[in-house]
């Protein structure tokens, strides 16, 4: 019960500040009709229960299966069952991700079915599932992450040259899309459970991070391969922006509901299959411990069900309208204003983040405090979404205008940092584009967009994930910059 009402209150605090934001806008800027806030009330008060019994679910059931498969996979000490295991891992986990499907549907709709949203589907979980093997392989021979993250986004560079700034803004969102409320908390406990069996405890702390960013790079890297290969330069088809306005307050939940509880139920299928099989194969674990999984993974889609529900059907509609209105003020300073308090405050309520900063404190034993990570990753947030918002309003900046020295800058960081921060940087950079980010922010961008004339909503919108997933590991690399100060310090003091 105590854990309960704990999570009930770190998440409740979470979600009140963007839902007081909207409240405070309402009565001031832009007045909502009463059926939508509603609606938005209604959705807070499920992605609180949802977001409770959802992280209850990963503590009980994701977590336990991640760590034991990879304790599994390590003690085999064999080269060839790590990287075939890393392969089938990530290519399950990614497949099942309820943020690809949403990122890969829009893709279809857009190039009016010239790219099918099965083919991005595919193509992303491929990218996913050799990057993850490539990142556990690292991980057993101790391969440093500064240097594979540089190999990476080397590569990466090389292809943006060569690809279009369409699929330039779907690639790197499609990172952002991989790394969802599901995938995240499985990757990371995946490296946790091979990094505990490191004798060196330095080792084991730095590994247990670092993954989700090389996964992540590898959507980055797939879909930027399928631009050049296929040799489409120029994306057909146009954003579908007008969707079916709800009057009733229900009707919404009640269409959603199937749908969402359906995708739930497909992205941890795969998860459950490979447990019960791990199970039978090696595992054997005591009948109280696979009860208490089971029922870890029931409040895991219960959680994701509620939140979802929450999300798509109460805030998703809000978070345009108040892009739209804002936007269409002859002072476009509100717009960018609101977007950056939208991004400190929505980053809060990520399901994620708060998997990713619960397991920072626990691996370094409270040295690295979550709050302080949860400050830093809003500040990051906050500034990508301002920069986007800018980005819709001149028409002349482009996101790789952003991009590239961004990138550059959180790559030449990592080797001066300590190494341990360079993993939570990077891994905070997917964790931080969720379904919270990835709806409510991009719904804000995309009313903006069809608010102003020369913005293209397409273009505009879809690479507002892309910036939301970088600004992070900038944050994140300076706080370690500043650990690194501090603990130089500390020294000195004691040697005084």
């Amino acid at each position: 019960m105590s854990v309960l009402i704990s999570k009930f209150n770190e998440v409740l605090y979470s979600v009140l500040p963007i839902t007081a934001l909207v409240l405070i806008l309402h009565f001031t800027l832009t007045p909502i009709d009463t059926p939508l806030l509603i609606r938005f009330v209604i959705g807070a008060v499920f992605i609180i229960m949802g977001l409770t019994i959802f992280l209850i679910g990963v503590d009980v059931g994701i977590t336990p299966i991640g760590n034991t498969m990879g304790s599994t996979i390590a003690k085999t000490n064999k080269m060839r069952i790590v990287a075939i295991a890393g392969l089938i891992l990530g290519f399950v986990i990614s497949i099942a991700e309820p943020d690809l499907h949403i990122l890969a549907g829009q893709v279809d709709s857009v190039t009016s079915g010239l790219i099918s949203k099965s083919s991005i589907v595919v193509i992303v979980s491929a990218g996913i599932a050799a990057l993850l093997s490539i990142g556990l392989v690292r991980i057993v021979f101790n391969f440093p992450l500064y240097k594979l993250l540089t190999v990476l986004y080397g590569i990466v560079f090389i292809l943006a040259l060569f690809t279009s700034p369409e699929f330039l803004a779907i690639s790197f969102d499609a990172s952002g899309a991989t790394t969802g409320a599901l995938t995240v908390p499985f990757i990371l406990a995946l490296a946790m459970g091979i990094s505990k069996l490191k004798k060196d405890s330095k080792s084991s702390e730095e590994d247990s991070f670092g993954l989700v960013a090389i996964a992540s790079a590898g959507a980055i890297i797939s879909v930027m391969l399928m631009s050049i290969i296929s040799k489409a330069d120029k994306i057909l088809g146009t954003l579908n922006y007008q969707e079916k306005t709800w009057t009733s307050i229900i009707e919404p939940f009640i269409h959603k509901l199937p749908i969402i509880a359906g995708e739930s139920i497909i992205a941890l299928l795969p998860i459950l299959a490979l447990f019960l099989v791990f199970q039978k194969i090696s595992f054997k674990l005591s009948k109280t411990t696979i009860r208490k999984i089971l029922f870890g993974i029931l409040y895991t889609f219960l959680g994701l069900v509620l939140f979802l529900l929450g999300v798509n059907a109460g805030f998703m509609e809000v978070g345009s309208i108040i892009g739209y209105n804002l936007a269409s003020f002859d002072n476009k300073g509100y717009v960018i204003l609101i977007g950056a308090i939208l991004g400190l405050v929505t980053i809060l309520a990520e399901p994620a983040v708060h998997v990713l900063t619960h397991q920072i404190e626990d691996v370094t034993s409270g040295y690295i405090k979550r709050n302080v990570v949860m400050f830093t990753l809003s500040l990051g947030v906050g500034t990508a979404v301002a920069l986007s918002i800018t980005r819709i309003i001149v028409p002349e900046i482009q996101l790789w205008h952003y991009l590239l020295p961004g990138y550059i800058i959180a790559v030449a960081m990592t080797y001066l940092v300590p190494k341990l921060f360079v993993g939570i940087a990077f891994d905070s950079g997917g964790v931080a584009s969720g379904p919270m980010t990835a709806t409510f922010i991009l719904a804000y961008a995309q009313g903006a967009a069809e608010s102003i004339e020369s913005a293209n909503v397409l273009v505009d919108g879809f690479g507002i994930i892309a910036m939301v997933a970088m600004t992070p590991l900038i944050a994140l690399q300076i706080l370690g910059f500043i650990f690194k100060i501090k603990t130089k310090k500390g020294g000195l003091e004691n040697d005084a």
